[in-house]
């Protein structure tokens, strides 16, 4: 009779020449080990794998790739990828063949897949998608649990290796298709998420197209659309500035009359400084447009998070700047006639006070003391004309409606008046007393302004009366005159700064540009997405 004996002995010959089915070879052995170790290594918020922090996701890479290491160890079959192929170029640099490629990113989104947030706009996953996650999170478990048991369990109680072969194969199963479906959906999204671009990039072309025959209103239709995309782009991607999306093609046109060709200046002044801030509308639209040019050759290389490409924040942050100046200033004619008239005075108060040319060709702080001085002053030497424009949009509050009728009559408040009228009776003293009795009154009148700009630059340190033609007393009432002016005009400077800050820093930035010639902001740019 077989006895229990004979049933041992047997087994145990069966074991010694095909080994325990169960039996991890030394190779096995060690992949097992690390793998185990990975897992205890996990970190968990409220019994959840962290991938949020950086510990945490260092943590979970650490465990796929040793998960990955053991199966390769173990001899699991690797579920097929070959959908891989159909991936963006983007997508297969980060999957290049049929191997496993685990990565965290695509087990965070099977756990927290609910919805999709690119551009401000929300993109959900479709249920297939949600289910597979699912399925794949049920398996992510289940090699968590074995492995927790594999840990706990004795020797004579550990599962057998068949049984982590098949967690593993299941796990990679499920991976792959939740992989497939995940990342062909964000392909999808993303190439809704790039349209913007794209539309900007065709009706560029368009654009292009129209430029080689006579202008239609179909034509001109064509731009204004191309101008509404970079606006509604510049409302997504332009996260350094304030996205305006409101800067339309109106501000363009105005541009282009301004640099249309004219016989003469109608307001006697020259417009170079009007020319100056038209050119700068027309090179950042240029400068847009031959960015859409470029990008449309390498479309799949834009990041569909618009914010996140270099290049097009930069061009959207340089049209937004300019375009807001456009916007208030080439758009306004009396606005822009008023910088046109105040650049050209400021220019002569150059010819006056030699530091002032070094101050702006440094940029110096002193200049940004002097500017509001200089555009207060100018004011208040021709109140009635075009320069009352630039110094009612910076201090409204400070001017009443113009009077209709023939006679031009401008209200101003109380303290306003007040220190007019101070500069009123200074101008008066001074152009009938610094210059020789011979002297004409608009000559005379001009060195007294001459005078009071030469002090407003200079400072009070300075003696800009040393050569008038006065005695000692009336020479020292003189200079007191001129010193209780420009501190009056002090005070009127500071509010000029503080009333509305961010329209007076606009407003001194396209002064000293002017200034300068227009000089350019930056460096040509390179190309980048």
């Amino acid at each position: 009779p077989f006895s229990l004996y004979s049933f041992l002995f047997f087994e145990a010959m069966f074991q010694r020449i095909c080994g325990h089915v169960g039996a991890l070879s030394s190779l096995e052995q060690t992949a097992v080990q690390e793998l185990m170790e990975s897992r205890a290594e996990l970190l968990t918020e409220e019994g959840v794998i962290d991938v949020k922090s950086d510990d945490g996701y260092m943590s979970c890479t650490n465990f796929l790739t040793r998960v990955d290491e053991a199966s390769g160890a173990l001899g699991v079959e690797i579920a097929p990828r070959g959908y891989r192929s159909k991936f963006s170029a983007n997508y297969r640099a980060l999957f290049p063949d049929s191997s496993r490629h685990y990565r965290v990113d695509v087990l965070e989104a099977s756990v927290d897949h609910q919805e999709i947030w690119v551009n401000g706009e929300k993109f959900e996953l479709t249920s297939e998608a949600n289910e597979l996650a699912q399925g794949l999170q049920s398996a992510w478990v289940n090699v968590i649990v074995f492995l927790d048991q594999w840990q706990v369990a004795d020797a004579t109680q550990k599962p057998e290796k068949f049984e982590l072969v098949n967690a593993l194969f299941t796990f990679d199963t499920a991976w792959s298709k939740f992989e497939n479906q995940y990342i062909s959906e964000l392909i999808t999204i993303e190439e809704q998420a790039r349209q913007l671009v794209v539309r900007a990039v065709t009706l560029e072309g368009r654009v292009h197209a129209s430029e080689k025959l006579p202008p239609t209103p179909d034509s001109l239709e064509v731009e204004q659309q191309f101008v509404l995309f970079i606006a509604q782009l510049n409302s997504v991607a332009n996260f350094k500035r304030k996205g305006r999306d409101d800067l339309g093609c109106d501000i363009l046109e105005s541009s282009r009359a301004e640099l249309r060709p004219r016989l003469a200046s109608p307001i006697g002044y020259s417009r170079e400084a009007a020319r100056i801030l038209a050119g700068d509308v027309i090179a950042s639209y240029n400068a847009m447009r031959n960015y859409f040019r470029k990008v449309g050759q390498c479309i799949e290389h834009v990041d569909p998070h618009l914010c996140n490409n270099a290049g097009l924040v930069a061009r959207l942050v340089d049209w937004e700047e300019t375009w807001e100046v456009g916007a208030r200033y080439v758009k306004s004619k009396p606005l822009l006639d008023s910088v046109c008239d105040l650049v050209e005075e400021i220019k002569a108060a150059q010819r006056l006070a030699p530091e002032l040319t070094t101050m702006i060709e440094d940029c110096d702080v002193e200049l940004f003391m002097v500017l509001p001085r200089l555009v207060v002053l100018c004011f208040l030497d021709k109140p009635l004309g075009g320069r009352t424009e630039l110094v009612r949009s910076l201090l409204p509050h400070r001017f009443g409606p113009v009077s209709e009728g023939s006679g031009q009559t401008l209200r101003l408040d109380s303290e306003l008046k007040a220190v007019y009228d101070r500069f009123k009776e200074t101008m008066t003293l001074l152009t009938t007393s610094i210059a020789p009795a011979s002297t004409p009154f608009v000559a005379a009148r001009r060195s007294a302004w001459e005078t009071i700009v030469r002090q407003a630059v200079i400072g009070e340190e300075a003696d800009v009366m040393r050569h008038a033609c006065l005695g000692g007393a009336a020479l020292a009432e003189h200079r007191k005159t001129i010193a209780e002016l420009l501190h009056s005009v002090e005070r009127w400077s500071l509010e000029l700064q503080r009333h509305c800050p961010e329209d007076w820093n606009q407003c001194s930035a396209i002064l000293v540009h002017c200034l300068t010639g227009g000089t350019q902001k930056d460096p040509p740019w390179k190309f980048q997405v």
